[in-house]
């Protein structure tokens, strides 16, 4: 079956800058991908070129089957993208807007059904006749997502969806995603909020500095991470007695709540713990986690999340 998306050797440059650098990856039908990265990784760039706003200076993208360059109409037909900032015409209502991008689709009035749908499923119903000018932030936000599914494409690329929302409007547009998912729709996911690409994506892709730093199911990228944390909450002072070597291993430290990183085979805990007793390192509290995406994402970019 033709993958949802297929990146052939795409590099972007500018001048001297290399934006990408000769990416390959799939995206099969159905999945939902989680495209991630620090700023300055690529990721807006290679949603441009998919999108056709930019062109790439080689290499080629396939949606659907139809190459961004040569296939453009179709291509549009088949791509649906929630940009990352806010963009709107005050000039209309949220219904209007909605028909004249229909409009640009060449779908006519028997769209009207499906757009009422959109509206009814992303709440905005009773905003239907508001000027878009007059609406918050969040609705703007429901109103970008609805404009990028009025023809109904079988892939959506979600830029940054839920910057800048409230929780509640957050979990309503992941239960909608989802939902969509379910469908059959493919998703393309870029965000910052690693925990929202860990709940919801099955697989990952992960740029940084223009290039593919991985590209796997979510799973297996969780499992290749041969570490698991060790936290634990101190009693007063005790993190003085620390020993030097154990030092090393310690990631993040916070008002008497210390964080180890372990290797899973050679760092045994019963060792760890018996280093501390010996060293009078006394807690109140321990717990272990096992590696969450963030801390792959950290390993592979070797930066914190932006």
């Amino acid at each position: 079956m033709t993958p949802a998306v297929k990146v052939s050797g795409i590099s972007k440059t500018y001048g001297s800058l290399a934006a990408l650098d000769n990416i390959d990856f799939t995206i099969e039908r159905g999945s939902f991908f989680g495209l991630l990265g620090p700023n300055g990784a690529g990721k807006s760039t290679l949603i441009n070129i998919m999108s056709g706003l930019t062109n790439a200076t080689s290499g080629d993208i396939e949606v659907m089957g139809h190459n961004v360059r040569s296939e453009w109409r179709k291509t549009r037909m088949t791509l649906g993208v929630v940009p990352q900032e806010l963009a709107y015409d005050p000039f209309f209502t949220v219904r209007e807007m909605l028909r004249l991008q229909s409009g640009y689709f060449g779908l006519g009035s028997s769209n009207h059904e499906w757009i009422e749908e959109i509206l009814f499923h992303l709440d905005l119903d009773d905003k239907a006749k508001e000027n878009i000018g007059n609406l918050s932030g969040g609705m703007k936000r429901r109103l970008l997502i609805a404009q990028a599914l009025v023809h109904r494409p079988e892939v959506v690329v979600l830029d940054e969806p839920t910057a800048g929302v409230d929780v509640e409007l957050r979990r309503s547009l992941w239960k909608y995603f989802r939902a969509l998912n379910k469908k059959g729709q493919t998703i393309i996911l870029t965000t910052h909020y690693l925990e929202e690409a860990e709940t919801n994506c099955d697989r990952i892709g992960i740029l940084n500095h223009g290039k593919l730093s991985a590209v796997d199911e979510k799973s297996r990228l969780l499992n290749q991470y041969p570490y698991r944390l060790l936290n634990l909450r101190l009693q007063e002072g005790s993190d003085k007695n620390i020993p030097e070597k154990l030092k090393e291993k310690i990631v993040s430290s916070e008002n008497g709540d210390i964080c180890f990183r372990l290797h899973k085979e050679n760092d045994k805990i019963g060792d760890i713990m018996e280093e501390l007793h010996n060293a009078n390192v006394k807690f109140i509290d321990l717990h272990t986690k096992e590696p969450g995406l963030e801390e792959v994402f950290m390993a592979l970019t070797g930066k914190e999340n932006d």
